[in-house]
Protein backbone atom coordinates (compact mmCIF):
# COMPACT_ATOMS: atom_id res chain seq x y z
CA UNK A 1 0.00 0.00 0.00
CA UNK A 2 1.16 3.52 -0.83
CA UNK A 3 2.29 5.03 2.51
CA UNK A 4 1.02 8.43 1.36
CA UNK A 5 -2.50 7.00 1.70
CA UNK A 6 -2.17 6.27 5.42
CA UNK A 7 -4.00 9.46 6.34
CA UNK A 8 -6.36 9.76 3.38
CA UNK A 9 -9.97 10.60 4.23
CA UNK A 10 -11.25 9.25 0.89
CA UNK A 11 -12.85 5.92 1.80
CA UNK A 12 -12.37 4.48 -1.70
CA UNK A 13 -8.64 5.26 -1.78
CA UNK A 14 -8.14 3.93 1.75
CA UNK A 15 -9.99 0.67 1.08
CA UNK A 16 -8.27 0.03 -2.26
CA UNK A 17 -4.87 1.13 -0.97
CA UNK A 18 -4.41 3.10 -4.19
CA UNK A 19 -3.97 6.68 -5.24
CA UNK A 20 -7.14 7.91 -6.99
CA UNK A 21 -5.10 8.52 -10.14
CA UNK A 22 -4.63 4.75 -10.37
CA UNK A 23 -8.27 3.69 -9.92
CA UNK A 24 -9.45 1.24 -12.61
CA UNK A 25 -12.92 0.06 -13.60
CA UNK A 26 -12.19 -3.24 -11.87
CA UNK A 27 -11.32 -1.32 -8.67
CA UNK A 28 -14.62 0.55 -8.78
CA UNK A 29 -16.60 -2.65 -9.35
CA UNK A 30 -14.80 -4.42 -6.51
CA UNK A 31 -15.38 -1.53 -4.09
CA UNK A 32 -19.09 -1.40 -4.96
CA UNK A 33 -19.72 -5.14 -4.75
CA UNK A 34 -17.70 -5.73 -1.57
CA UNK A 35 -18.92 -2.68 0.37
CA UNK A 36 -22.69 -3.00 -0.09
CA UNK A 37 -22.92 0.12 -2.26
CA UNK A 38 -26.52 0.43 -3.44
CA UNK A 39 -26.33 3.38 -5.81
CA UNK A 40 -23.97 5.18 -8.17
CA UNK A 41 -24.21 8.91 -8.89
CA UNK A 42 -22.76 10.67 -11.92
CA UNK A 43 -22.06 14.39 -11.43
CA UNK A 44 -21.03 16.95 -14.06
CA UNK A 45 -20.84 20.75 -14.35
CA UNK A 46 -23.30 22.75 -16.44
CA UNK A 47 -23.27 26.29 -17.79
CA UNK A 48 -24.65 27.72 -14.54
CA UNK A 49 -21.48 26.61 -12.73
CA UNK A 50 -23.24 24.01 -10.58
CA UNK A 51 -22.87 20.25 -10.47
CA UNK A 52 -25.77 18.21 -11.87
CA UNK A 53 -26.56 14.67 -10.69
CA UNK A 54 -27.76 11.45 -12.34
CA UNK A 55 -28.67 8.53 -10.02
CA UNK A 56 -28.36 4.80 -10.77
CA UNK A 57 -29.65 1.88 -8.69
CA UNK A 58 -27.21 -1.01 -9.05
CA UNK A 59 -29.44 -3.97 -9.89
CA UNK A 60 -26.89 -6.27 -11.58
CA UNK A 61 -23.18 -6.60 -12.20
CA UNK A 62 -23.79 -6.39 -15.95
CA UNK A 63 -25.62 -3.07 -15.57
CA UNK A 64 -22.89 -1.69 -13.29
CA UNK A 65 -20.14 -2.54 -15.78
CA UNK A 66 -22.22 -1.06 -18.60
CA UNK A 67 -22.64 2.37 -17.01
CA UNK A 68 -19.01 2.43 -15.87
CA UNK A 69 -17.86 1.66 -19.43
CA UNK A 70 -20.38 3.38 -21.68
CA UNK A 71 -21.73 6.11 -19.42
CA UNK A 72 -25.21 7.45 -20.17
CA UNK A 73 -27.05 9.90 -22.44
CA UNK A 74 -28.03 13.38 -21.21
CA UNK A 75 -29.81 16.37 -22.75
CA UNK A 76 -27.02 18.80 -23.56
CA UNK A 77 -29.37 21.62 -24.54
CA UNK A 78 -30.66 21.72 -20.95
CA UNK A 79 -27.11 22.00 -19.64
CA UNK A 80 -25.45 24.40 -22.09
CA UNK A 81 -26.96 27.29 -24.04
CA UNK A 82 -24.65 26.74 -27.01
CA UNK A 83 -26.15 23.29 -27.75
CA UNK A 84 -29.32 23.32 -29.83
CA UNK A 85 -32.30 21.09 -29.05
CA UNK A 86 -31.99 19.52 -32.51
CA UNK A 87 -28.59 17.97 -31.70
CA UNK A 88 -28.65 17.88 -27.96
CA UNK A 89 -27.80 14.29 -27.02
CA UNK A 90 -24.49 13.99 -25.18
CA UNK A 91 -22.74 11.17 -23.36
CA UNK A 92 -21.45 11.48 -19.80
CA UNK A 93 -18.72 8.99 -18.90
CA UNK A 94 -17.34 8.70 -15.36
CA UNK A 95 -13.75 9.49 -14.46
CA UNK A 96 -12.79 6.72 -12.05
CA UNK A 97 -10.14 8.81 -10.29
CA UNK A 98 -12.86 11.10 -8.90
CA UNK A 99 -14.76 8.33 -7.04
CA UNK A 100 -15.88 8.97 -3.47
CA UNK A 101 -18.57 7.77 -1.07
CA UNK A 102 -21.33 10.38 -1.00
CA UNK A 103 -21.47 11.77 2.57
CA UNK A 104 -25.05 13.01 2.15
CA UNK A 105 -26.79 10.06 0.49
CA UNK A 106 -29.44 8.20 2.53
CA UNK A 107 -28.11 4.85 1.24
CA UNK A 108 -24.49 3.98 0.54
CA UNK A 109 -23.68 5.68 -2.75
CA UNK A 110 -20.54 5.98 -4.85
CA UNK A 111 -20.25 9.25 -6.75
CA UNK A 112 -17.98 10.11 -9.68
CA UNK A 113 -17.48 13.20 -11.79
CA UNK A 114 -17.97 12.78 -15.53
CA UNK A 115 -16.62 13.99 -18.85
CA UNK A 116 -18.84 14.97 -21.77
CA UNK A 117 -18.64 13.34 -25.22
CA UNK A 118 -20.47 14.28 -28.42
CA UNK A 119 -22.59 12.05 -30.69
CA UNK A 120 -19.47 10.69 -32.39
CA UNK A 121 -17.85 9.72 -29.10
CA UNK A 122 -15.33 12.56 -29.15
CA UNK A 123 -14.67 14.80 -26.12
CA UNK A 124 -17.14 17.70 -26.29
CA UNK A 125 -14.95 20.58 -27.45
CA UNK A 126 -17.04 23.26 -25.74
CA UNK A 127 -17.47 21.57 -22.37
CA UNK A 128 -15.66 23.33 -19.50
CA UNK A 129 -13.83 20.22 -18.27
CA UNK A 130 -12.54 19.32 -21.74
CA UNK A 131 -11.44 22.91 -22.32
CA UNK A 132 -9.39 22.84 -19.12
CA UNK A 133 -7.83 19.51 -20.07
CA UNK A 134 -6.78 20.93 -23.45
CA UNK A 135 -5.41 24.08 -21.83
CA UNK A 136 -3.22 22.06 -19.46
CA UNK A 137 -1.98 19.76 -22.21
CA UNK A 138 -1.13 22.68 -24.51
CA UNK A 139 0.69 24.37 -21.65
CA UNK A 140 2.90 21.33 -21.10
CA UNK A 141 3.49 20.87 -24.84
CA UNK A 142 4.66 24.50 -25.13
CA UNK A 143 6.74 24.75 -21.96
CA UNK A 144 7.68 21.25 -20.80
CA UNK A 145 6.22 22.19 -17.40
CA UNK A 146 3.08 21.23 -15.51
CA UNK A 147 0.47 23.81 -14.50
CA UNK A 148 -0.66 23.51 -10.88
CA UNK A 149 -3.30 25.57 -9.13
CA UNK A 150 -5.19 25.89 -5.87
CA UNK A 151 -8.19 27.96 -4.85
CA UNK A 152 -9.02 30.08 -1.84
CA UNK A 153 -12.78 29.64 -1.45
CA UNK A 154 -14.40 32.49 0.48
CA UNK A 155 -18.05 32.43 1.55
CA UNK A 156 -20.45 33.90 4.09
CA UNK A 157 -22.38 31.75 6.56
CA UNK A 158 -25.70 33.27 7.65
CA UNK A 159 -27.92 32.42 10.65
CA UNK A 160 -30.05 34.11 13.33
CA UNK A 161 -27.95 36.33 15.59
CA UNK A 162 -27.55 34.64 19.02
CA UNK A 163 -26.73 38.00 20.56
CA UNK A 164 -23.77 36.72 22.59
CA UNK A 165 -20.04 37.30 22.13
CA UNK A 166 -20.40 39.63 19.13
CA UNK A 167 -17.40 39.71 16.83
CA UNK A 168 -15.72 43.02 16.04
CA UNK A 169 -17.20 44.35 12.81
CA UNK A 170 -14.90 43.66 9.83
CA UNK A 171 -12.23 42.24 12.16
CA UNK A 172 -13.03 38.55 11.87
CA UNK A 173 -9.71 37.42 10.37
CA UNK A 174 -8.68 34.11 12.00
CA UNK A 175 -11.11 34.74 14.88
CA UNK A 176 -11.69 31.91 17.36
CA UNK A 177 -14.90 30.88 19.07
CA UNK A 178 -17.06 32.01 20.72
CA UNK A 179 -16.59 35.29 18.83
CA UNK A 180 -16.52 33.31 15.56
CA UNK A 181 -19.84 31.47 15.41
CA UNK A 182 -19.31 29.01 12.56
CA UNK A 183 -15.87 27.49 13.10
CA UNK A 184 -17.44 24.09 13.80
CA UNK A 185 -19.48 24.28 10.61
CA UNK A 186 -16.39 25.17 8.57
CA UNK A 187 -14.29 22.36 10.03
CA UNK A 188 -17.09 19.87 9.37
CA UNK A 189 -17.20 21.11 5.77
CA UNK A 190 -13.45 20.55 5.53
CA UNK A 191 -13.84 16.99 6.81
CA UNK A 192 -16.55 16.23 4.25
CA UNK A 193 -14.55 17.83 1.42
CA UNK A 194 -11.57 15.66 2.35
CA UNK A 195 -13.83 12.60 2.07
CA UNK A 196 -14.56 13.56 -1.54
CA UNK A 197 -10.81 13.64 -2.23
CA UNK A 198 -10.21 17.36 -1.71
CA UNK A 199 -6.65 18.25 -0.76
CA UNK A 200 -7.15 20.99 1.84
CA UNK A 201 -4.41 23.28 3.10
CA UNK A 202 -6.35 24.98 5.91
CA UNK A 203 -9.50 26.86 6.87
CA UNK A 204 -10.22 29.95 8.95
CA UNK A 205 -12.68 32.74 9.59
CA UNK A 206 -12.17 35.75 7.33
CA UNK A 207 -12.38 39.52 7.74
CA UNK A 208 -16.07 39.98 6.99
CA UNK A 209 -18.64 39.78 9.76
CA UNK A 210 -21.71 41.89 10.47
CA UNK A 211 -25.31 41.69 11.63
CA UNK A 212 -28.27 42.79 9.54
CA UNK A 213 -32.00 42.41 10.21
CA UNK A 214 -31.44 39.97 13.07
CA UNK A 215 -29.01 37.78 11.12
CA UNK A 216 -25.29 37.31 11.65
CA UNK A 217 -23.13 37.15 8.52
CA UNK A 218 -19.72 35.55 9.05
CA UNK A 219 -17.13 35.16 6.32
CA UNK A 220 -15.06 31.97 6.13
CA UNK A 221 -12.34 30.64 3.87
CA UNK A 222 -11.16 27.16 2.91
CA UNK A 223 -7.86 27.02 1.04
CA UNK A 224 -6.59 24.05 -0.93
CA UNK A 225 -3.16 22.59 -1.66
CA UNK A 226 -1.65 23.08 -5.12
CA UNK A 227 -2.36 20.17 -7.45
CA UNK A 228 -2.76 19.67 -11.19
CA UNK A 229 -5.17 22.41 -12.32
CA UNK A 230 -7.68 19.82 -13.57
CA UNK A 231 -7.89 18.29 -10.11
CA UNK A 232 -7.98 21.75 -8.51
CA UNK A 233 -11.12 22.62 -10.50
CA UNK A 234 -12.83 19.34 -9.56
CA UNK A 235 -12.04 19.93 -5.90
CA UNK A 236 -13.47 23.46 -5.91
CA UNK A 237 -16.67 22.29 -7.58
CA UNK A 238 -17.13 19.53 -5.02
CA UNK A 239 -16.28 21.87 -2.16
CA UNK A 240 -19.08 24.29 -3.09
CA UNK A 241 -21.46 21.33 -3.38
CA UNK A 242 -20.43 20.05 0.07
CA UNK A 243 -20.70 23.44 1.77
CA UNK A 244 -24.18 24.10 0.40
CA UNK A 245 -25.48 20.63 1.23
CA UNK A 246 -24.12 20.72 4.76
CA UNK A 247 -25.52 24.21 5.32
CA UNK A 248 -28.93 23.03 4.16
CA UNK A 249 -28.87 20.09 6.57
CA UNK A 250 -27.88 22.38 9.46
CA UNK A 251 -30.48 25.08 8.70
CA UNK A 252 -27.80 27.60 7.77
CA UNK A 253 -27.52 29.68 4.63
CA UNK A 254 -24.31 30.27 2.70
CA UNK A 255 -23.37 32.46 -0.22
CA UNK A 256 -20.32 32.65 -2.47
CA UNK A 257 -21.59 35.95 -3.94
CA UNK A 258 -18.82 38.49 -4.55
CA UNK A 259 -20.53 41.33 -2.69
CA UNK A 260 -23.61 41.24 -0.48
CA UNK A 261 -23.80 44.72 1.06
CA UNK A 262 -22.10 48.11 1.00
CA UNK A 263 -19.10 48.70 3.24
CA UNK A 264 -18.46 45.06 4.14
CA UNK A 265 -15.81 42.68 2.84
CA UNK A 266 -16.63 40.91 -0.40
CA UNK A 267 -15.76 37.30 -1.17
CA UNK A 268 -13.18 36.36 -3.78
CA UNK A 269 -11.93 33.17 -5.34
CA UNK A 270 -8.20 33.79 -5.34
CA UNK A 271 -6.30 31.24 -7.42
CA UNK A 272 -2.67 30.40 -6.67
CA UNK A 273 -0.54 28.94 -9.45
CA UNK A 274 2.82 27.25 -9.62
CA UNK A 275 4.89 25.87 -12.49
CA UNK A 276 6.48 22.49 -11.95
CA UNK A 277 9.06 20.34 -13.72
CA UNK A 278 7.92 16.77 -14.56
CA UNK A 279 10.20 15.40 -11.83
CA UNK A 280 8.40 17.41 -9.15
CA UNK A 281 10.89 20.28 -8.83
CA UNK A 282 9.56 23.81 -8.85
CA UNK A 283 10.22 26.06 -11.83
CA UNK A 284 9.22 29.14 -9.82
CA UNK A 285 12.58 30.09 -8.31
CA UNK A 286 16.22 30.58 -9.29
CA UNK A 287 19.00 28.94 -7.26
CA UNK A 288 19.25 32.29 -5.45
CA UNK A 289 15.57 31.91 -4.44
CA UNK A 290 14.34 34.83 -6.53
CA UNK A 291 11.50 34.53 -9.04
CA UNK A 292 12.60 32.62 -12.12
CA UNK A 293 12.23 33.78 -15.71
CA UNK A 294 9.50 31.15 -16.12
CA UNK A 295 7.51 32.66 -13.23
CA UNK A 296 7.99 36.20 -14.57
CA UNK A 297 6.82 35.14 -18.01
CA UNK A 298 3.76 33.48 -16.52
CA UNK A 299 2.91 36.62 -14.57
CA UNK A 300 3.41 38.74 -17.70
CA UNK A 301 0.94 36.58 -19.61
CA UNK A 302 -1.67 37.17 -16.93
CA UNK A 303 -0.94 40.91 -17.00
CA UNK A 304 -1.52 40.97 -20.76
CA UNK A 305 -4.80 39.03 -20.64
CA UNK A 306 -6.14 40.13 -17.25
CA UNK A 307 -9.09 42.21 -18.51
CA UNK A 308 -10.26 39.30 -20.70
CA UNK A 309 -9.90 36.80 -17.85
CA UNK A 310 -12.66 38.56 -15.92
CA UNK A 311 -15.09 37.10 -18.48
CA UNK A 312 -14.48 33.70 -16.84
CA UNK A 313 -13.89 34.81 -13.26
CA UNK A 314 -16.40 37.64 -12.72
CA UNK A 315 -19.64 36.72 -14.41
CA UNK A 316 -22.47 38.71 -12.85
CA UNK A 317 -23.12 42.39 -12.06
CA UNK A 318 -22.31 42.06 -8.36
CA UNK A 319 -18.77 40.99 -9.31
CA UNK A 320 -18.12 44.60 -10.22
CA UNK A 321 -19.41 45.90 -6.88
CA UNK A 322 -16.34 44.15 -5.42
CA UNK A 323 -13.78 45.33 -8.00
CA UNK A 324 -13.72 48.96 -6.91
CA UNK A 325 -10.77 51.21 -5.93
CA UNK A 326 -9.33 51.54 -2.43
CA UNK A 327 -10.28 48.06 -1.22
CA UNK A 328 -8.30 44.80 -1.14
CA UNK A 329 -9.93 43.62 -4.37
CA UNK A 330 -7.83 44.73 -7.36
CA UNK A 331 -8.78 47.25 -10.03
CA UNK A 332 -5.47 47.83 -11.81
CA UNK A 333 -3.36 45.41 -13.82
CA UNK A 334 -0.19 45.07 -11.76
CA UNK A 335 1.65 42.61 -9.55
CA UNK A 336 3.89 42.70 -6.51
CA UNK A 337 5.50 40.86 -3.63
CA UNK A 338 3.26 40.39 -0.58
CA UNK A 339 1.19 43.39 -1.74
CA UNK A 340 -2.57 42.79 -1.32
CA UNK A 341 -3.64 45.78 -3.41
CA UNK A 342 -2.30 44.25 -6.63
CA UNK A 343 -3.98 41.97 -9.16
CA UNK A 344 -1.30 39.26 -8.94
CA UNK A 345 0.45 38.78 -5.62
CA UNK A 346 3.62 36.80 -4.97
CA UNK A 347 3.10 35.68 -1.36
CA UNK A 348 5.74 34.72 1.16
CA UNK A 349 7.41 31.56 -0.07
CA UNK A 350 9.75 30.36 2.68
CA UNK A 351 12.72 31.66 0.70
CA UNK A 352 14.67 33.05 3.67
CA UNK A 353 17.73 31.18 4.94
CA UNK A 354 16.59 31.27 8.59
CA UNK A 355 15.54 28.04 10.30
CA UNK A 356 12.27 29.13 11.89
CA UNK A 357 11.45 25.60 13.06
CA UNK A 358 14.64 25.38 15.13
CA UNK A 359 14.05 28.87 16.52
CA UNK A 360 10.53 28.01 17.65
CA UNK A 361 11.46 24.47 18.75
CA UNK A 362 15.04 24.29 20.07
CA UNK A 363 16.67 21.00 19.18
CA UNK A 364 14.35 20.41 16.22
CA UNK A 365 16.01 21.78 13.09
CA UNK A 366 14.28 21.68 9.73
CA UNK A 367 15.05 18.30 8.10
CA UNK A 368 17.69 18.54 5.40
CA UNK A 369 15.41 17.04 2.76
CA UNK A 370 12.62 19.61 3.28
CA UNK A 371 11.95 21.37 -0.03
CA UNK A 372 10.36 24.69 0.93
CA UNK A 373 10.73 25.98 -2.63
CA UNK A 374 7.69 23.91 -3.68
CA UNK A 375 5.52 26.23 -1.61
CA UNK A 376 6.19 29.29 -3.79
CA UNK A 377 3.19 30.39 -5.85
CA UNK A 378 1.71 33.50 -7.42
CA UNK A 379 -1.99 34.27 -7.05
CA UNK A 380 -4.57 36.18 -9.07
CA UNK A 381 -6.97 38.06 -6.80
CA UNK A 382 -9.70 39.27 -9.16
CA UNK A 383 -11.95 36.18 -9.55
CA UNK A 384 -14.94 35.48 -7.32
CA UNK A 385 -17.57 32.84 -6.56
CA UNK A 386 -19.50 33.61 -9.76
CA UNK A 387 -16.64 32.12 -11.81
CA UNK A 388 -17.02 29.19 -14.13
CA UNK A 389 -14.24 27.33 -12.35
CA UNK A 390 -13.15 25.15 -15.30
CA UNK A 391 -13.17 28.06 -17.74
CA UNK A 392 -11.26 30.23 -15.26
CA UNK A 393 -8.57 27.60 -14.70
CA UNK A 394 -8.34 27.02 -18.47
CA UNK A 395 -8.06 30.75 -19.08
CA UNK A 396 -5.25 31.03 -16.54
CA UNK A 397 -3.38 28.12 -18.14
CA UNK A 398 -3.71 29.86 -21.52
CA UNK A 399 -2.57 33.18 -20.04
CA UNK A 400 0.52 31.72 -18.38
CA UNK A 401 1.43 29.86 -21.59
CA UNK A 402 0.89 33.13 -23.48
CA UNK A 403 3.57 34.69 -21.31
CA UNK A 404 6.09 32.13 -22.56
CA UNK A 405 5.14 33.08 -26.13
CA UNK A 406 5.35 36.87 -25.66
CA UNK A 407 8.69 38.25 -26.90
CA UNK A 408 8.38 41.23 -24.54
CA UNK A 409 7.18 39.25 -21.51
CA UNK A 410 10.01 40.30 -19.21
CA UNK A 411 9.50 43.97 -20.12
CA UNK A 412 5.77 43.63 -19.38
CA UNK A 413 6.58 42.05 -16.01
CA UNK A 414 9.02 44.84 -15.23
CA UNK A 415 6.57 47.62 -16.15
CA UNK A 416 3.62 46.21 -14.21
CA UNK A 417 5.52 45.47 -10.99
CA UNK A 418 4.68 47.64 -7.99
CA UNK A 419 6.03 47.49 -4.45
CA UNK A 420 3.97 50.37 -3.06
CA UNK A 421 0.37 51.24 -2.32
CA UNK A 422 -0.67 52.41 -5.76
CA UNK A 423 -3.72 54.21 -4.37
CA UNK A 424 -1.68 56.69 -2.30
CA UNK A 425 -1.34 60.21 -3.69
CA UNK A 426 2.44 60.07 -4.16
CA UNK A 427 2.08 57.04 -6.43
CA UNK A 428 -0.49 58.59 -8.76
CA UNK A 429 1.88 58.61 -11.78
CA UNK A 430 2.45 54.85 -11.45
CA UNK A 431 -1.28 54.25 -11.10
CA UNK A 432 -1.98 56.26 -14.24
CA UNK A 433 0.43 54.09 -16.24
CA UNK A 434 -1.41 50.86 -15.43
CA UNK A 435 -4.28 49.29 -17.34
CA UNK A 436 -7.55 48.75 -15.47
CA UNK A 437 -9.94 45.84 -15.13
CA UNK A 438 -13.44 46.00 -16.66
CA UNK A 439 -16.19 47.75 -14.71
CA UNK A 440 -19.15 45.65 -15.89
CA UNK A 441 -20.09 42.34 -17.47
CA UNK A 442 -20.55 44.07 -20.82
CA UNK A 443 -17.10 45.64 -20.57
CA UNK A 444 -15.66 42.23 -19.70
CA UNK A 445 -17.30 40.68 -22.78
CA UNK A 446 -15.69 43.31 -25.00
CA UNK A 447 -12.27 42.58 -23.47
CA UNK A 448 -12.68 38.86 -24.15
CA UNK A 449 -13.81 39.43 -27.73
CA UNK A 450 -10.77 41.62 -28.36
CA UNK A 451 -8.39 38.85 -27.24
CA UNK A 452 -10.43 35.80 -28.27
CA UNK A 453 -7.74 34.63 -30.68
CA UNK A 454 -5.32 33.94 -27.84
CA UNK A 455 -7.86 31.67 -26.13
CA UNK A 456 -8.95 29.83 -29.28
CA UNK A 457 -5.33 29.34 -30.43
CA UNK A 458 -4.18 25.72 -30.44
CA UNK A 459 -7.84 24.63 -30.21
CA UNK A 460 -8.18 25.27 -26.47
CA UNK A 461 -11.35 27.35 -26.23
CA UNK A 462 -13.92 26.82 -28.96
CA UNK A 463 -15.37 29.88 -30.65
CA UNK A 464 -18.80 28.62 -29.60
CA UNK A 465 -17.73 28.75 -25.96
CA UNK A 466 -16.29 32.27 -26.33
CA UNK A 467 -19.48 33.42 -28.03
CA UNK A 468 -21.60 31.80 -25.32
CA UNK A 469 -19.63 33.49 -22.54
CA UNK A 470 -19.91 36.90 -24.18
CA UNK A 471 -23.62 36.43 -24.86
CA UNK A 472 -24.22 35.58 -21.20
CA UNK A 473 -22.24 38.60 -20.02
CA UNK A 474 -24.00 41.02 -22.36
CA UNK A 475 -27.39 39.66 -21.29
CA UNK A 476 -26.69 41.07 -17.80
CA UNK A 477 -27.19 44.57 -19.28
CA UNK A 478 -25.20 46.06 -16.40
CA UNK A 479 -23.35 49.00 -17.95
CA UNK A 480 -24.83 51.29 -15.27
CA UNK A 481 -24.90 48.75 -12.45
CA UNK A 482 -22.13 50.41 -10.46
CA UNK A 483 -24.47 53.33 -9.81
CA UNK A 484 -26.27 50.92 -7.46
CA UNK A 485 -23.35 51.34 -5.05
CA UNK A 486 -24.85 54.75 -4.30
CA UNK A 487 -28.29 53.25 -3.64
CA UNK A 488 -28.26 50.50 -0.96
CA UNK A 489 -31.81 49.35 -1.77
CA UNK A 490 -31.02 48.97 -5.47
CA UNK A 491 -27.79 47.15 -4.67
CA UNK A 492 -29.50 44.70 -2.30
CA UNK A 493 -32.09 43.98 -4.98
CA UNK A 494 -29.32 43.03 -7.42
CA UNK A 495 -27.49 41.01 -4.75
CA UNK A 496 -30.67 39.01 -4.11
CA UNK A 497 -30.83 38.07 -7.80
CA UNK A 498 -27.28 36.66 -7.69
CA UNK A 499 -27.09 35.47 -4.06
CA UNK A 500 -26.54 31.81 -4.99
CA UNK A 501 -24.31 32.35 -8.01
CA UNK A 502 -21.89 29.73 -9.22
Amino acid sequence: MDKSLNLTKNEVAAWLGKSPADFSREDIVRFITENDVEMVNFMYPAADGRLKTLNFVINSLEYLETILTLGERVDGSSLFQFISAGSSDLYVVPRYRTAFVDPFAPVKTLTMLCSFFDKDGHPLASSPEVTLDKACRRFTEATGLHFHAMGELEFYVIAPDPGSFPATDQRGYHESGPFAKFNDFRTLCMSYIARTGGQIKYGHSEVGNFTLNGLVYEQNEIEFLPVDARDAADQLMLAKWVIRNLASKMDLNVTFAPKITIGKAGSGLHVHMRLMHPDGRTAMLTPARTLSEAALRGIAGIMDLAPALTAFGNTNPTSYFRLVPHQEAPTNVCWGDRNRSVLVRVPLGWTAEADMCAEANPGNPTPADTDASRKQTFEIRSADGSADIYQLMAGLAVAVRHGFEMPDALDVARHTYVDVNIHSAENAPKLASLATLPVSCGDSASCLEARAGVFTDKDVFSQAMIDGVCSHLRAQDDEKARHALEDPDKMLEMVKDHFHCG
